[in-house]
C-alpha cells in the first residue's frame, strides 16, 4: 500500500458513522450488507449512507455488488489488510520480526 492509499483509508475511518459502518460489515463477513439496511440500522438517509459508503470504496474498505435493484456492501479484507501491513511494515527500524505476530493475525485468512 503507498502512502496515499493509506491516508485515504485512515481518512475514510476517521469519521464515526464510517468508522461503525466498517466495524458492522467486518461482523457481517463474508457476507454484504444491503445498503438500505445500512442506512436504517444507523439512523442515516439513504443518500447520506451512499456518501459514507463511497467513500469507504474509493478509500478500498469496502466493495459493492449488486444483486437487482439492491447494491450489497462487505468489508474488503485486502485494503484493511493492506493497511495493517504498511502500519506496521518499519517495526523496529525495519527489523519487523518484533511485529510477526501481529502481522500474522493480521494477514492470515479468515473468513472471506
Amino acid at each position: 500500500m503507498e502512502t496515499t492509499q493509506a491516508i485515504a483509508a485512515l481518512s475514510a475511518l476517521a469519521q464515526e458513522t464510517r468508522l461503525d459502518v466498517f466495524r458492522h460489515l467486518m461482523q457481517q463477513l463474508p457476507g454484504g450488507v444491503p445498503a438500505g439496511d445500512l442506512a436504517d440500522a444507523f439512523g442515516v438517509p439513504a443518500s447520506t449512507m451512499s456518501t459514507h459508503l463511497a467513500i469507504l470504496t474509493r478509500a478500498g474498505l469496502t466493495r459493492s455488488e449488486r444483486d437487482g435493484r439492491t447494491i450489497y456492501y462487505a468489508a474488503e479484507l485486502g485494503g484493511i489488510r493492506g493497511l495493517l501491513e504498511f502500519l506496521v511494515k518499519d517495526c523496529c527500524n525495519g527489523r519487523s520480526a518484533a511485529c510477526n505476530k501481529l502481522l500474522k493475525a493480521a494477514l492470515s485468512p479468515c473468513c472471506g
